[in-house]
């Protein structure tokens, strides 16, 4: 690996064009080629972004031997499909969350990744914040004692169509896999896949979830986790952790944050805002070419366990509120 990364990005989309802005101000990243299910989408797209190549079909992309690594930022009902494509012509990948629509789509991609001995991250940008780096370092030290609850939300208000793709069963449509990953990836960081998941949610005509509350608990540790998710409701995208000895708030946009403040019983409250980006995709980015250049095949900070750990979970919830996608078995083992 050299000292720039060459990245293919598959897909056009909104989150596809704000991480290759965001690749292009990096000096040791190049994105080289894009592809799209139609050359005009590509071609616009790369025309856009100086990207050099532009391709009509993913395989194309796939098989450009001048990619490194190819950032798969279709819908999650691609993803499988489109990172597996990606993995199996050797290349490494960044896949967008949710990871894939359900646990065993994602124990095939990494069962690939792993037996081809390929570099595989899902895109859990939130997990490479330095806020949320710090955040979690200072739990983990022990700063507020024993974690007790976690409370975190994601809700937009929409009004989204019928026919928009958040609506949408075959999209892997809803508020889950869309924004509630966010909240339910937020409480496994701190306290790992949970023993029991309970939840309660209002379907749509179409089927889909659009408004999700969540109950995660740890049996050994007696801690819970308070979620919900919504595209029906502009939440306040806040989260906090509690612990036996103080508090740690994060503010509107929890999952990008700038800063936390720290409680502790005693001490005025503490701020941490070190500065950073807060909308930047820079820091996955760096990861992911940190990881490669070192010969790592999964990243520390994003490891392909907890990617299946938090896939599990979602998987739960949808069979508690009986969401299924078109395709899948009637019941799914949770």
């Amino acid at each position: 690996m050299g000292d720039t990364v060459r990245w293919g990005v598959l897909a056009t989309g909104g989150i596809a064009a704000q991480f290759t802005a965001d690749l292009n101000a990096m000096p040791d990243a190049e994105v080289v080629a894009v592809a799209s299910r139609t050359d005009a989408s590509a071609a616009a797209f790369a025309e856009r972004f100086g990207i050099p190549r532009a391709y009509g079909d993913w395989a194309a992309l796939a098989a450009d031997e001048d990619v490194d690594v190819v950032y798969v930022a279709t819908p999650h009902a691609a993803h499988r499909a489109a990172a597996g494509l990606c993995l199996e012509a050797g290349k490494a990948v960044l896949c967008e969350k949710a990871f894939t629509l359900n646990t065993a789509e994602a124990e095939e991609l990494v069962a690939l990744a792993r037996s081809r001995g390929l570099f595989l991250m899902e895109a859990m940008w939130m997990y490479c914040n330095p806020v949320v780096r710090r955040m979690t370092e200072l739990v983990r030290d022990g700063a507020i004692g024993e974690v007790r609850t976690i409370h975190a939300d994601f809700g937009l208000a929409g009004p989204f169509a019928a026919d928009h793709r958040l609506r949408d069963p075959a999209a892997g449509g809803g508020a889950l896999l869309d924004l509630g990953v966010y909240p339910v990836s937020f409480a496994q960081l701190l306290l790992g896949e949970p023993d029991s998941v309970q939840a309660h949610a209002l379907l749509s005509d179409e089927g889909v979830d659009l408004n999700t509350g969540i109950l995660l608990g740890w049996a050994e540790s007696g801690a819970s986790a308070l979620l919900s998710c919504s595209i029906v409701a502009d939440t306040p995208m806040t989260a906090s952790v509690t612990g036996s000895k103080g508090r740690i708030e994060l503010p509107r946009g929890f999952f990008h944050p700038e800063r936390f403040v720290l409680h502790r019983e005693g001490r005025e409250p503490e701020e941490y805002a070190p500065g950073n980006e807060r909308y930047s995709f820079r820091y996955e980015a760096a990861e992911v070419m940190r990881c490669l250049r070192a010969g790592e095949t999964e990243s520390p900070l994003v490891p392909l366990d907890g990617s299946l750990a938090v896939m599990r979970t979602l998987d739960a919830v949808r069979d508690r509120v009986g969401v299924r996608y078109p395709g899948e078995l009637a019941a799914m083992p949770v």
